[in-house]
């Protein structure tokens, strides 16, 4: 049969990606050893960049400067805002609130160069005083994120192991309950977190988010003066150079910093678009893993850095997986062999949704609210959901291919 081929290809690479999948899950199953605290007093730098973020700011340093006085401080990089970004941040409290304001036309050239200038004026200021890079902590955190009270208790132990880089903590989505998409990103970032971040403890690859990244000091000095690239995912490459730099990057899932969910989907597409080009422009990253990233590292950062590829194929194969199998069907029937038939439904659900019964599982851990039959239900949209990605790869194949480098900035609500 023709069409054959085209079936087996398609099995093959659902096959290769869910036994994959399957295996970081059972690894994210171990349980790391337990760890204490020191009693070594860390100071906690909280850099916010803000474009525009007048209607999500405020909220963000009240939970920051709720937290315990002596120990962190919020600096706000201005991008040259154009609202009430700049005055919401002198309204805080000065001594737990920092503001740097940038103008153009130096402002507003990406996320990364404005944390790279809230990091120089950390060094050149005296704002630390004197304090040893090592025990000083950089945390950034996006303007509408809402730390958990306890964060710095849950992240302080992993940087008691001189080792450490940077740490990771989960995120939430805080509006998860306005629509079926805020909850299906809000299970995103629980399934990434649980399953493949708590796998990677294991294997030397966590890679950093954009949102609630903690790192030391002194492994943003070994980084040189720009820890931050210009790339669009400059999360990505900066956890990827830390560990080529024999920096260990941590993983902790007993904290998490919330976020407001896009609740439109042209929007949604938009903003993993530009997620989706710069993990293209993450390609330069394989000569350095190549280079200076142990094995097992190694390997799996690199299956992480080819996923654009792994999309836009898999992109091409649902519609013509359905055609095949619809007209395999379709023969049986003619042939008198409905059995043949009724497996061709079975085989294409297995392959398709056994991975949702441990989404359900998984997010169901994290939600205890849901019921059980909620919670599968959910992971089986969340499977559907995984498609937007199809849509945001081609476009942001397409802003690549035509030289677009602009940052997309998520509108807030």
């Amino acid at each position: 049969m023709t069409d054959e081929p085209l079936i087996w290809a398609s099995v093959a690479i659902i096959v290769m990606a869910g036994t994959y999948n399957f295996g970081l899950f059972l690894l994210s199953r171990r349980r790391l050893p337990h760890r204490s605290g020191s009693g070594e007093q860390r100071f906690y730098v909280f850099l916010l960049a803000c474009l525009n973020e007048e209607k999500v700011l405020g909220e963000s340093l009240a939970r920051i400067t709720a937290l315990p006085a002596g120990k962190c401080v919020a600096l706000v990089i201005d991008d040259a805002s154009d609202d009430r970004t700049a005055e919401i941040a002198r309204s805080a409290d000065p001594e737990r609130v920092w503001l740097h304001q940038r103008e153009l036309p130096r402002a507003r050239l990406g996320k990364g160069a404005a944390l790279n200038d809230g990091v120089r004026l950390l060094r050149a200021s005296g704002l630390l005083g004197g304090r040893d890079p090592d025990q000083v902590i950089v945390c950034v955190v996006d303007a509408d994120g809402r730390l958990d009270p306890h964060v710095i208790e849950a992240v302080d132990p992993f940087f008691n192991d001189p080792r450490t880089g940077a740490t990771q903590i989960g995120v939430r989505m805080y509006n998860r309950r306005a629509g079926l998409l805020a909850r299906m990103q809000d299970m995103e970032f629980v399934v990434y977190g649980d399953i493949f971040q708590s796998a990677r403890r294991f294997i030397g690859s966590v890679g950093m988010g954009g949102n609630g990244q903690f790192m030391r000091l002194s492994a943003l000095d070994s980084l040189g003066d720009n820890p931050w690239s210009d790339s669009l995912t400059e999360d990505l490459d900066l956890g990827v150079r830390l560990i080529a730099k024999g920096w260990t990057n941590q993983h902790c899932t007993t904290a998490a910093v919330s976020q407001q969910a896009v609740l439109d989907l042209r929007r949604l597409i938009r903003q993993r678009s530009r997620w989706f080009q710069g993990h293209l422009q993450s390609a330069n990253l394989v000569p350095l893993i190549l280079r200076e990233v142990p094995g097992r590292a190694a390997m799996d950062l690199i299956y992480h850095l080819s996923s654009p590829v792994l999309i836009l194929l898999t992109s091409l194969l649902p519609a013509s997986f359905m055609v095949a199998v619809l007209g395999t069907i379709a023969g049986s029937l003619q042939a008198g062999r409905p059995l043949v038939s009724t497996m061709w439904f079975l085989g294409p659900y297995l392959l398709s949704f056994t991975a949702a019964w441990i989404y359900g599982f998984v997010y169901r851990r994290r939600e205890s609210s849901l019921g059980a039959l909620h919670a599968v239900l959910l992971g089986h949209i969340f499977v559907i959901y995984g498609y937007i990605w199809f849509a945001a790869g081609w476009w942001g194949l397409w802003r690549a291919v035509t030289g677009k480098r602009t940052w997309l900035k998520t509108a807030r609500s």
